[in-house]
């Protein structure tokens, strides 16, 4: 039974994951269609590239799954030090890629890095290892001054290339963690109501980022300049109703929704499923958090409980920036759709993420399931649950 036990792995989370990857790649096939054909000639480009990137991506989650995660922690500053040292490449001349503008790319012949989406996972490993390494690091000013030290590595670099999507990803990653440390919630809710009105003022100052952070609030003002993409969001949204308009039948795709593969993918499968599919997959994206936070509040340990609990607010992120970008509740970020979008750098992070996680729920059920331990009862495992959080999440 230990044996057995120690080999187990959430499976839930398996085939969530699974769902939704495979569900991305086919959705990226209807998007990308016209597109691909458009520029390259055949309807298969981005289908081909993006399920190479899902099976690689699968391979290192189950390898990743194998590997013990406290190993990862010895390995923290090297994350930290590799990922930033990338974040400054990208703007080298010569090393760093422009496109639209950004330069957010380093390429490596036929291979395109994009350090911001690094940047994620390791603001998880350095906050996770930060953290667990004192437990009182959470609860006082010089620990909360660590964290925003390592806030201020991962981010202001990326606001140079600019990109401020990943840059508001990465700080609402390390508050999350915080915050699941046991840092007060009222001065993280205090910060963040500080932060978006520093946002909102800059609608007075008729600078880039002015218009661009406020050109949600009424984007058919601008229809053919900031907001043509929100615009053309809104309209594929419409026309799919409640039920869509049958997959592969989209009409904002066809060259009218600009890369349609990428962040606004959501309003393609809005436009072809309808609000109901749309629901649907808001509804496995919740049921993926709810099992990493499951994860988290069955782990024992304070940096797999971190390393658990940072994939969880990462991904939730993600989705609540995607929907807003998309629905125009929220600035146009450009944050990507977990598993959903287009991107070989998203989906493997994404998917080795995982694998580290499903390694902590392989301990997890080692240590519950021991040579001189009887298995846990459901009722136990609530009670268990309950107390995690309190003790873990709500302190105050």
């Amino acid at each position: 039974m230990y044996r057995r036990m120690h080999w187990y792995a959430d499976f839930p989370t398996i085939v969530l994951t699974a769902i939704l990857a495979i569900f991305g790649v086919v959705m990226i096939f209807s998007a990308s269609y016209y597109k691909s054909l458009n520029t390259d000639g055949s309807p298969f480009v981005y289908l081909r590239k993006q399920t190479i990137f899902v099976v690689g991506g699968f391979i290192l989650m189950y390898l990743f799954s194998y590997v013990d995660y406290r190993k990862w922690k010895k390995f923290t500053y090297l994350i930290g030090g590799v990922t930033f040292l990338a974040l400054l490449l990208v703007k080298v001349p010569h090393v760093g890629t422009t496109v639209g503008g950004a330069t957010r790319w380093i390429r490596l012949g036929p291979i395109s890095l994009m350090p911001g989406e690094f940047a994620k996972a390791a603001a998880i490993f350095l906050a996770a290892a930060y953290l667990s390494a004192d437990m009182s690091r959470g609860h006082t000013k010089k620990g909360v001054g660590g964290l925003a030290v390592i806030a201020i590595l991962m981010a202001v670099p990326i606001m140079l290339q600019p990109n401020m999507s990943t840059a508001i990803t990465v700080v609402g990653i390390i508050a999350g963690m915080a915050f699941l440390d046991g840092f007060s919630a009222r001065i993280l809710v205090g910060l963040a109501v500080l932060g978006t009105g520093g946002v909102m003022m800059l609608r007075f100052t008729g600078t880039y980022w002015g218009r661009r952070v406020t050109s949600f609030l009424d984007p058919f003002a601008s229809a053919k300049g900031d907001g043509f993409q929100v615009v053309q969001s809104l309209l594929a949204l419409g026309t799919g109703g409640l039920t869509g308009r049958g997959l592969g039948q989209s009409i904002q795709k066809n060259l009218y929704l600009p890369e349609p593969q990428n962040d606004f993918i959501l309003a393609v499968i809005g436009e072809e499923l309808g609000l109901i599919g749309v629901l649907i997959l808001l509804l496995v994206f919740l049921l993926l958090i709810w099992r990493l936070c499951r994860i988290a509040l069955l782990c024992d340990d304070n940096y797999g409980m971190l390393l658990a609990g940072g994939l969880a607010v990462m991904i939730g992120l993600q989705v609540v920036f995607n929907v807003g970008v998309v629905t125009s509740s929220v600035p146009p970020t450009g944050v990507a759709l977990p598993f959903i979008s287009y991107g070989g750098n998203s989906v493997l992070i994404l998917l080795g993420m995982v694998g580290i996680t499903l390694n902590i729920s392989r301990q997890n059920a080692a240590s519950q399931t021991g040579p001189e331990k009887p298995a846990r009862s459901g009722a136990e495992r609530f009670s268990h649950s309950i107390q995690s959080i309190r003790k873990k999440a709500f302190r105050v």
